[in-house]
């Protein structure tokens, strides 16, 4: 099955290896990668006829991937569509998770999965596929995860009222948003995606993660925006921010009638 939304790549100083519109080539899937204007013609020599360059009207402005996201959301809104996807641009393979194991997807069936389910219901404007390292295989793992974070590989309400903001986090902030209003997020576990580790590709933020203090910046942005679920501690030598998403337990998905 073909997906039924578009899908946004945003990528930037990687056409050297668009290692998303790689994988969704092997499958079959058009889509559209997002650039900043100085690179265009380094992309469209890159890119196969499945990946079809869109240009931003802006570039270097030096704000993170908030810009493009935004701009990627505006573009949605103009097609006049109810959702679409937007994944970041190093995600490496998408897996059936099937009978305990992961298992690399040819086709592009489990985007349609993922969209046919979502839309059986009213109050889910983000969703997602979980990161293969997260959803340890086990004989007790749920096919999908309520109201938590999405990350990286989002498929999102198009008329959802609220946009991308700040410059670190913007994921987890997003969720949490969408979460407090009393919606619910669906991260699916039984697909999933393969995405490179932060750092370990040039291109992408690699600016705004070397410009920080071990990553403290980004825990202090999130605590600040969600001071009563977030805390900040120090792992691993590095700061990450913990989330408590127990208060939203209770939202519940409603049924498109």
């Amino acid at each position: 099955m073909k997906p039924i939304y578009p899908i946004f790549v945003i990528s930037k100083g990687r056409f050297e290896n668009p290692m998303t519109h790689k994988k969704l080539s092997a499958m079959g899937v058009n889509h559209y990668v997002v650039v900043e204007p100085q690179e265009s013609a380094d992309y469209k020599r890159a890119l196969s006829e499945f990946g079809q360059v869109l240009e931003t009207p802006f570039s270097n402005l030096g704000q993170g991937s908030i810009p493009v996201r935004n701009y990627v959301w505006e573009l949605a809104e103009n097609m006049g569509v109810k959702r679409y996807w937007i994944m970041d641009d190093n995600l490496s393979n998408f897996y059936l998770l099937k009978n305990g194991k992961r298992v690399i997807t040819k086709d592009a069936d489990i985007i349609y999965q993922c969209e046919k389910f979502v839309d059986k219901f009213s109050n889910v404007p983000m969703a997602g596929m979980n990161y293969t390292t997260f959803a340890i295989p086990h004989k007790n793992i749920k096919p999908f995860t309520m109201n938590t974070r999405i990350y990286s590989c989002i498929l999102l309400e198009t008329a959802a009222h609220e946009r991308w903001r700040g410059r670190y986090n913007e994921d987890t902030d997003l969720s949490l948003r969408f979460l407090k209003n009393g919606d619910c997020t669906i991260l699916f576990n039984a697909f999933l995606c393969d995405k490179t580790v932060t750092m370990t590709m040039k291109g992408g933020n690699e600016d705004i993660y070397k410009e920080t203090n071990n990553r403290r910046e980004f825990a202090e942005s999130l605590y600040k925006q969600h001071p009563d679920v977030v805390k900040i501690k120090k792992r691993w030598d590095r700061w990450h921010h913990v989330v408590d998403y127990k208060p939203f337990k209770n939202n519940q998905l409603r049924r498109v009638k």
